[in-house]
């Protein structure tokens, strides 16, 4: 008990700083979530430009219950202020940290930062100029004079962005398999290995992150076969843990 007591009168100093960092990365939530509702209608029509492409006989989308419009454009609103404000949030968190860190330590978590926003966001790219444009032709490939088409607007809208988040997350790969490699925990060989067992891995995983859509599975896990490759070049590379120095 005395030593949390003492641990939570060490932290008391820095409990202000932290509270003024999270008050302004809510502000800064808030700020870019309101303007992306402002923009809103704008952001919707960009996101809806590879299913009208995919169907160009469908001309809009339709919504079942009086508010899923408002949800939709609510909810797409604060998942783009997220991401707006991303690398606000990233900056305080520095801000927070960097005071106890070493020089060396803060040349590494700047890289660890911009190596793990750069691989997201290319997921999130290829996701969405690569991947759902497919996706979105094959599932619209069913419409026939007797079954037509009428996409709900909120749930495409949650369908976009479950897809671009899976895609991001999973381009990670490559980067943890390198900082594993740094930490000592496993060297490339054991990748080398093992990769039946992670391709089947991967395949499960990509199943379960795009909930099951065969097609959406495939796109997500043939990159990632490539990432893992790419995984284990870099890991010979670049993740080689330093040797200790002796005391």
């Amino acid at each position: 008990m005395s030593f949390i007591i003492k641990s939570l009168e060490r932290f008391r100093p820095h409990h202000k700083e932290l509270r003024q960092r999270l008050i302004r990365v809510f502000a800064g939530l808030v700020i870019c979530s309101g303007t992306a509702y402002i923009f809103s209608e704008e952001i919707a029509r960009f996101f809806m430009v590879p299913l009208f492409d995919a169907s160009p006989q469908l001309v809009s989308l339709v919504y079942t219950s009086l508010p899923e419009a408002f949800l939709s454009y609510l909810k797409l609103s604060l998942l783009v202020g997220i991401v707006a404000s991303f690398p606000f949030t990233l900056y305080q968190l520095w801000m927070f940290i960097s005071p106890g860190l070493r020089s060396n330590e803060k040349k590494f978590a700047v890289t660890v930062v911009f190596w793990a926003t750069l691989l997201f966001g290319a997921g999130a790219l290829f996701a969405l100029f690569g991947a759902l444009p497919r996706m979105l032709l094959y599932f619209m490939s069913y419409a026939s004079d007797s079954l037509e088409p009428l996409p709900k607007f909120g749930l495409y809208l949650t369908f976009v962005a479950r897809t671009i988040l899976a895609f991001g997350l999973s381009f990670e790969i490559p980067f943890l398999m390198v900082m594993a490699g740094r930490a000592g925990f496993v060297k490339a060989k054991y990748f080398r290995s093992k990769r039946l067992y992670f391709y089947a891995a991967i395949v499960f995983l990509a199943f379960l992150l795009t909930a099951g859509d065969v097609m959406a599975t495939g796109l997500l896990a043939i990159p990632l076969f490539f990432l893992y490759e790419a995984g284990i070049f870099l890991t010979v590379l670049f993740g080689k843990a330093k040797p200790k120095p002796s005391v």
